[in-house]
């Protein structure tokens, strides 16, 4: 499952050059429909071949003006150059049509009914001043087109680069939280080697088994919440190695945790890191209690842990900071992370977050 950083643009239900194919299909086909409208018996063949032959010039002129000039000139900015070129090739097409045409009619193999079967299909008899008009109107519609297809696609390329670079972001956070979390708990193992050397070989048992989930499943947007729980459960394992009965910790997990439901790898484990890294004291009597819950909609996570100093009260440093922009990024205003140090002697952060599957 992915996590969608920001809503997708929809892209356009038809393409452009489909809309062309079907634009000109429609032009095609107005000769075959004119003559069943001027209620000829049989629709003749030569009257729709006319038609199509003068419409010749007008898709030479459209397949220069769309993959040619466009493309290399007004995309380009050369606008002078552009509307100098487009208004040589209207006047040379359609001049030179004209005059060709003019030259032709005046033969005397050129039969006078021509005229009259011309005239009843066609709605192209123009001055060459005219179709040059025409031409001008179709390349305006012609680059209307091609600038609202150009904006759309423009649109999806930025939203694409900006869920890249959120994403790159996302990943920067997350890899700097297990660096940090890493040292703090082979600080953890060194400390133990000294006390209890068997108790060390166990702790880098489980210290295998967290940093499997780390290579694997945090290469993931997201990973199930049974998964991170355990990844937890794991820390806390080590946690009660180090501590012994020194510290009152207790996980109290939702059983069973709904099925499916889905997290972003690595969040819950930063608070409670932070909880036994500023909440432990080896003078004083400290606890660490930490609850999982889920509803309908949401997931709910408190840790609860018991302050010793000010610098008990300290927000969790660089790891707590990064779990806020990644909770922004990928859940966008739509979770609640409240940190309460109002008491002087317990610090609590409550975490609320939507189910995703």
């Amino acid at each position: 499952m992915n996590v969608n950083i920001k809503p997708k643009v929809d892209k356009p239900v038809i393409g452009e050059s489909l809309l062309y194919f079907l634009v000109w299909a429609v032009v095609l086909l107005v000769p075959i429909l004119n003559s069943k409208m001027m209620s000829e018996e049989h629709v003749l063949l030569v009257n729709i071949f006319i038609v199509w032959s003068k419409l010749i010039p007008y898709i030479f002129i459209f397949l220069i003006n769309n993959y040619i000039l466009v493309p290399f000139l007004l995309l380009r900015k050369k606008y002078i150059s552009y509307i100098v070129l487009l208004l040589i090739m209207l006047v040379s097409v359609f001049y030179t049509l004209e005059y060709y045409l003019d030259s032709i009619s005046h033969l005397p193999y050129v039969s006078a009914d021509s005229e009259l079967i011309h005239g009843k299909a066609s709605f192209t008899d123009l001055a060459w001043y005219w179709n040059v008009l025409l031409g001008v109107f179709m390349t305006l519609a012609n680059i209307g087109i091609k600038f609202v297809f150009k904006s759309m696609s423009d649109e999806r390329k930025i939203i694409a680069l900006e869920r890249q670079g959120l994403q790159a972001e996302m990943d920067a956070l997350k890899y700097q939280i297990n660096p940090h979390f890493f040292m703090n708990t082979l600080n953890n193992i060194h400390a133990l080697i000294d006390i209890d050397a068997t108790a060390a070989k166990t702790t880098v048992i489980e210290l295998s088994k967290m940093m499997r989930y780390v290579l694997y499943d945090s290469e993931n947007q997201v990973t199930n919440l049974v998964n991170d729980v355990s990844f937890v459960e794991h820390y806390i394992a080590l946690m009660r190695i180090r501590f012994t009965s020194d510290v009152d910790i207790r996980f109290d997990v939702q059983d069973p945790l709904p099925a499916g439901v889905k997290v972003p790898p690595l969040l819950l484990i930063v608070f409670v890191e932070n909880a036994f890294k500023h909440g432990v004291s080896y003078a004083e009597p400290s606890y660490v209690y930490i609850s999982l819950r889920c509803d309908g909609s949401r997931t709910y996570f408190e840790v609860r842990n018991s302050c010793h100093s000010v610098h008990g009260k300290e927000p969790g440093g660089v790891g707590l900071e990064n779990v806020r922009k990644r909770l922004e990024l990928i859940y966008d205003g739509n979770y609640s992370l409240v940190v309460d140090d109002s008491k002087k002697e317990e610090y609590v952060v409550k975490l609320s977050i939507p189910i995703m599957r």
